[in-house]
């Protein structure tokens, strides 16, 4: 990986993290909160979509991918801490 393909993969954790902060709170979690949330999600989005058998392809889907996952992260802690 060079430092092109960092970048990106960081701005679109970033981004993701943004959207999924975002749609289920209100705001983002700042910017090194946002990344964290989305690489994660982008794992939890790659398994998701891969077990439904959706592969989604290039710099959108990259992002919806991760956005979805990051959700679902999100959305998955809220659950247990109130366990």
């Amino acid at each position: 990986m060079n430092i092109t393909e960092l970048l990106i993969f960081l701005a679109i954790g970033a981004i993701a993290g943004w959207l999924a902060g975002t749609l289920l709170k209100g705001g983002g979690f700042g910017l090194v909160g946002n990344i964290i949330v989305g690489i994660i999600g982008a794992v939890v989005g790659g398994v998701v979509f891969g077990t439904l058998g959706i592969q989604a392809g290039g710099l959108l889907g990259s992002i919806i991918t991760a956005t979805v996952g990051a959700i679902i992260l999100i959305f998955a802690i809220r659950v247990i801490k109130k366990a």
